[in-house]
């Protein structure tokens, strides 16, 4: 990638000093809080992995992206990669290589940030069925150009500053000044922070979570997987600081992995208890958790939930089968005979909670990279389940909404070969006046969905309590919905909605949704055969296309195939014709996170011919003239294309001729037109017209068999001289034979004859 190398420069050298700050390290941090692209790395607790704190400021090179487009920025300039982004990240690392360093010091220079979990999706070939209403970065890393490194057991504090070639002495000097004048000024004392009284929500009922629960207690009894981490996410509104937040989390509950990331237009807050993966050199360390138990509120209590975790054959299992599954990983990549478990189920105690904890270890062979460390073991087997990808499926399966940064990682990788990152449990995302974090446990086959249930909420504790001070209010609002009011009708169709499966009786839409309240939102209605999507890339890029145009933001990136398969299986559609819709709403939120709605029903699906004595359908000239930009998608606003399918059918047709309001062709209600005479066809221009998925795969084969295409103003006249087709994706192609009540020329077969070699020998 010389494009790299052009944009970052020649590899770097580091100016190191120890220094005297004269105040705490979270006080020397809140003077760089508020400034984008700080990154603070506090070691809580008194365990082994609480040795140092880690303060990067002031950041010469960014890296963010999502998926395989990531954009290195510069003081001066930006470079787009698309590209496979741990390709690009170990591209940075060889071109920032630094051979000399202090072995003292963790990071002295280097990359710090984070991996959101959706990187998966580049690792792996995985179905992308959950929701991402956030659309943040899956990679946030900064290079700063100040790292201050505190070690706690020797109670020193250093300065490092990292040089490219062309820096020297005058550029130490102007650095300095500028962190010693920024650490001289008054942090402001604004640090408070508010929830909403409503408190947090979220995305699943306590009964939706434990059905979720059971559906993985299915997969296990299947042989599909061991185990599998399900959690759910919560979320509310927030105002205040988000440095305040992590600080007061510090204050109460301090962990080895407390991290506040301050991304420009996101902030993250991680107390994290649990490393991922530990580099230095060629050594490499992973301490997978698994087993909580809640801190009692005696001290016999608490030595009961002790002995009770340290004695939990389910724990024990649970953990020893995540140990196994991390071995492997690092073993893909450590030498040979290298990997060994260091401790086993040892247990580790915090405020809320405690844990179960293991320590593999092992040896990464020549050659290999932090970056190929990274490949083989992210996500964290802890945090997905046994065998990973199978795991990983079920969880976007049963999960609405992506986890974005939860059971990411987060921590630092050096230019000199070290690298801690932890697991990004416990973390909060702060966006657009809203705060987010999930939680969850590992679910095996022995497991109770209740106490599943109530295992996140434990986990969830010290997040949601912080909230309960003076002046914050914060409650976890497991909301009602119609599901826990009343079983619905056993027979009720399927609908997948937002990332998950749910009665038909138990979807909604908000009432403040636009798309309800003005019709703002769009759909796509197709033929599925057999399971199958019809000409489905179509469909989406037509989909696409409208969402940009009426929503102006990034269409969401899912594997719509599968959504679509698991409706139809869920409908027992899966055999036969089915006619599938796809409907987007708008939500009422301009910014992210977006409330838009997605929602995908299926039904079965007869043809309009299949019950009527003539093979072809007859029109009636709607008496309103129809000129809307709106034409152009296939809008919820579609009353107008309502309202005329009910004139024709009360005039006795079939089907409403739709005109432009100059007299000529646009379409019919529901379908695209085409007039075939002799080897010629004519497509009536419109202004404003749908542009037809079925009309345009018709056109291509009639194309190939010699016709002549071209697009030019209809009359009706024009028409009674014209064998009219009329075409959707749910009919193909069908012939009219009359309009108004004069007979157009019909040529039997024909549509026929389109629609077997369209559908492959399936006749409408």
């Amino acid at each position: 990638m010389n494009e790299i190398g052009k944009l970052i420069g020649n590899p770097l050298e580091v100016h190191r000093e120890e220094v005297s700050i004269n105040t705490s390290f979270m006080d020397a941090a809140a003077c760089f809080a508020t400034l984008p692209g700080t990154v603070l790395l506090m070691s809580g607790g008194n365990t082994d992995s609480s040795n140092h704190h880690i303060l990067g400021i002031n950041p010469w090179l960014t890296l963010k992206g999502r998926g395989q487009r990531m954009r290195i920025s510069s003081e001066k300039e930006s470079l787009l990669i698309e590209k496979d982004p741990l390709d690009t990240l170990n591209a940075i690392l060889e071109q920032c290589s630094i051979d000399k360093s202090d072995p003292a010091l963790p990071c002295q220079a280097g990359l710090m940030g984070y991996l959101s979990y959706d990187i998966k999706d580049c690792l792996e070939k995985l179905p992308r069925t959950a929701v991402d209403n956030l659309l943040l970065p899956h990679i946030c890393f900064f290079a700063h150009s100040i790292i201050l490194v505190h070690d706690k057991n020797q109670c020193t504090t250093t300065l490092c500053i990292p040089l490219r070639t062309t820096q020297g002495t005058a550029y130490i000097n102007e650095i300095k000044d500028w962190f010693f004048g920024q650490l001289s000024k008054t942090p402001s004392d604004d640090e408070g922070f508010t929830g909403n009284r409503n408190g947090f929500t979220s995305v699943f009922t306590k009964k939706g979570y434990m059905t979720s629960v059971e559906k993985i207690k299915q997969y296990i009894t299947s042989g599909d997987v061991y185990q599998v981490n399900m959690s759910q996410r919560f979320e509310m509104g927030f105002t205040g600081s988000g440095f305040g937040l992590f600080k007061s989390l510090f204050q109460r509950n301090p962990a080895p992995f407390f991290s506040f990331i301050h991304a420009g237009d996101h902030q993250i807050v991680s107390t994290s208890p649990e490393r991922f993966i530990l580099q230095k050199g060629r050594s490499v360390e992973t301490r997978p958790i698994k087993g909580t138990r809640p801190r009692g509120r005696t001290p016999e209590e608490d030595e009961n939930f002790r002995h009770e975790l340290i004695k939990s054959n389910k724990d024990d299992a649970e953990l020893s089968m995540i140990v196994d599954l991390l071995r492997n990983d690092i073993g893909k990549v450590c030498n040979g005979g290298s990997v060994y478990v260091d401790e086993h189920k040892r247990v580790e105690a915090y405020e809320n909670v405690f844990h179960l904890v293991s320590i593999v270890k092992g040896e990464l062979g020549t050659g290999k990279t932090s970056a190929d460390l990274i490949r083989a073991v992210f996500p964290g087997g802890s945090i997905t389940g046994c065998p990973k990808i199978r795991s990983m499926e079920i969880i976007d399966e049963l999960e609405p909404v992506c986890r974005h940064i939860y059971t990411g990682s987060i921590g630092y990788i050096s230019f000199h070969h070290t690298m801690d990152l932890s697991i990004a449990i416990r973390t909060a995302t702060i966006y657009n006046q809203r705060i987010f974090f999930s939680a969850g446990g590992g679910v095996v086959f022995d497991s109770d969905p209740e106490d599943e249930f109530e295992e996140t909420l434990h986990k969830g504790k010290s997040l949601m309590e912080i909230f309960n001070g003076p002046g914050n209010t914060a409650t976890i609002s497991q909301e009602i919905k119609p599901e826990d009011k009343k079983e619905s009708c056993p027979v009720s169709p399927i609908v997948w909605i937002n990332g998950g499966l749910k009665k038909q009786g138990e979807a909604f839409l908000p009432i403040t949704d636009q798309g309800v309240l003005y019709g703002y939102g769009f759909f796509e209605t197709l033929r599925a055969e057999n399971g199958a999507p019809l000409f489905l890339d179509a469909h989406m890029e037509r989909f696409n296309t409208a969402w940009a145009a009426l929503f102006f933001h990034q269409p969401p990136d899912l594997t719509w195939p599968d959504i679509i398969r698991r409706v139809l299986k869920a409908n027992r559609l899966d055999r036969g014709t089915a006619a599938v819709r796809i409907t987007a709403t708008y939500g009422d939120r301009d910014l992210p996170p977006y409330n838009y709605s997605l929602v995908v029903t299926a039904r079965p699906y007869a043809h309009r011919l299949s019950h009527k004595p003539e093979k072809a359908l007859c029109l009636a000239t709607y008496p309103e003239p129809r000129e809307t930009p709106l034409a152009a998608h296939k809008t919820l606003n579609y009353m107008y294309y309502l309202l005329a399918g009910k004139w024709a059918k009360k005039n006795g047709a079939d089907e409403a001729l739709v005109l432009n309001p100059d007299g000529t062709i646009s379409e019919t209600n529901t379908a695209n037109i085409l007039l075939v005479k002799n080897r010629s066809v004519i497509l009536p221009r419109s202004s404003a017209v749908l542009p037809g998925i079925m009309q345009k795969e018709v056109v291509k084969l009639l194309e190939r068999w010699g016709f002549t295409i071209s697009t030019k103003k209809a009359t009706p006249d024009d028409m009674l001289s014209h064998h009219m087709i009329i075409t959707n994706s749910l009919i193909g192609a069908v012939p009219v034979m009359s309009v108004d009540g004069k007979t157009l020329p019909f040529q039997d077969g024909f549509c026929k004859k389109i629609n077997d070699s369209l559908f492959h020998g399936v006749t409408s």
